[in-house]
C-alpha cells in the first residue's frame, strides 16, 4: 500500500481571503492530506500585528475549507514542535513567508527531513491580502464619513 503524502501549510489566516484559499488549494494538490498550522495569537502579536480574529476561531474557519483535512494551532513557545509531532512529507510556504533555506536548516538541526515548497503569489483579485482588505475598509469608512460630513453641511 502506498504511503499517504502529508502536506503541511502554515499561516495566520486572519481575515480569510482568496490568496489564502489559493495557497491551501495549491498545498493540497501536492499530496493526499493537508494539515494546516494556524499561528497562535501570541506568535502573531510578536511577529506581525494584533490579530482581529482569535486563533481558536481562525482554526475552525480554516478547517472548514474544502482543501483542509485538519487544522491545528501552533505552539506559542516552539514553532517547530508541531512539525515534529505531525511529521509532514512536504511543508508549503506562501510567497511572503519566511525564507525556506532558514526553515530547512532549523528543521535539519532537529533531525527532521522534509521537502519545502514555496508557492507563487495569487494575483487574480485585488483583495488577495489581509492588509489590502483592511485598507479598502478604511478607505470606504473615510469616504462614508466625508459623505456624511458633506450631507450635514448641506442640510444644516
Amino acid at each position: 500500500m502506498k504511503k499517504k503524502v502529508r502536506v503541511m501549510a502554515t499561516g495566520v489566516f486572519d481575515l480569510l481571503h482568496a490568496g489564502h484559499l489559493f495557497y491551501l488549494q495549491q498545498s493540497k494538490s501536492l499530496g493526499d492530506e493537508l494539515v494546516v498550522v494556524v499561528a497562535n495569537d501570541k506568535t502573531v502579536k510578536e511577529q506581525k500585528h494584533i490579530p482581529i480574529i482569535p486563533h481558536d476561531l481562525r482554526r475552525k474557519l480554516v478547517e472548514a475549507l474544502k482543501p483542509v483535512d485538519k487544522a491545528v494551532i501552533g505552539d506559542p513557545e516552539d514553532k517547530f514542535k508541531v512539525v515534529e509531532d505531525l511529521r509532514p512529507d512536504i511543508i508549503t510556504l506562501g510567497y511572503d513567508q519566511f525564507r525556506s533555506h532558514d526553515l530547512g536548516e532549523k528543521l535539519a538541526e532537529r533531525g527532521i527531513k522534509v521537502k519545502i515548497v514555496r508557492l507563487p503569489r495569487y494575483e487574480d483579485y485585488d483583495l488577495n491580502g489581509t492588509r489590502k482588505i483592511i485598507q479598502k475598509i478604511a478607505d470606504r469608512m473615510a469616504a462614508k464619513e466625508t459623505l456624511v460630513h458633506r450631507n450635514k453641511e448641506t442640510d444644516g
